[in-house]
């Protein structure tokens, strides 16, 4: 074996990276509240299908029922909205549709 030292070759200078997409700075995400499942936050609201009233702010305005990741409720208590809506509108608590008329 020889005991000669090879020298390590001298660490030459990293590159400079280049500028990121675009010359301006980074663009931040805006801030967005966070949803929280209404019916887990307050455990006394109740989801009935005779209670048209809380059941209407599930429904847009063209009577499509609102899907969770918009309203934010968790999966079980959409499950129930959708069925008590369903409910109500079979027994003619809510309209079907926003252009319901009644002759």
């Amino acid at each position: 074996m020889s005991e000669e030292r090879t020298e390590r070759p001298e660490r030459t200078e990293r590159p400079e990276r280049p500028q990121q997409r675009g010359s301006g700075p980074r663009k931040r995400r805006p801030f967005q509240r966070r949803k929280v499942c209404r019916f887990c936050a307050d455990k006394t609201l109740v989801i009935d299908y005779k209670d048209p009233r809380v059941l209407r702010s599930f429904i847009t305005e063209r009577g499509k029922i609102v899907p969770r990741r918009i309203s934010g409720n968790c999966s079980a208590h959409q499950r129930e909205i959708t069925e008590a809506i369903k409910r109500a509108r079979n027994i003619a608590l809510i309209p079907i549709a926003s252009t319901h008329v009644i002759a």
